[in-house]
């Protein structure tokens, strides 16, 4: 259980360590995070409303109980990343460039299962069979 619970807080520790950073600087509407978006071809006025999506989806995240929320949040911030990484395909981004979003894919997809690990072995009528 103790190695879990490491694993999951490494992991949701980094992931909100790179996402929850831009997150903030999208709900303020940083210039930088603006021209980035309107650059994939979004407009302006999407980046306040992601940013403060996001915010609310790793506070359910960091909060405990609340599991079906939980995974509304999980995947809430899935299609966001999935839908960056689309957009940076389609553009035509070179691959360096995109191990800065595959990377966040991998510490959900770890903090998720991290997450349903530590949920079975705290209360089993939670896992369904």
């Amino acid at each position: 259980m103790k190695k879990i619970n490491i694993f999951y807080w490494i992991c949701t520790g980094l992931l909100i360590a790179m996402v929850g950073v831009g997150s903030v600087l999208d709900a303020i509407s940083y210039p930088d995070s603006v021209k980035m978006v309107t650059g994939l071809g979004y407009p302006a006025y999407l980046v306040p409303f992601l940013g403060i999506a996001k915010l609310l989806a790793f506070t359910v995240i960091l909060v405990p109980g609340y599991h079906r929320l939980k995974e509304w949040a999980y995947a809430g911030i899935a299609f966001d990343i999935l839908g960056a990484l689309y957009s940076n395909i389609v553009l035509g981004k070179p691959f360096p460039a995109l191990i800065f979003i595959i990377m966040p894919i991998l510490l959900l997809v770890g903090s998720y299962v991290f997450y349903h690990k530590r949920s079975a072995a705290d209360n089993p009528i939670l896992v369904k069979n």
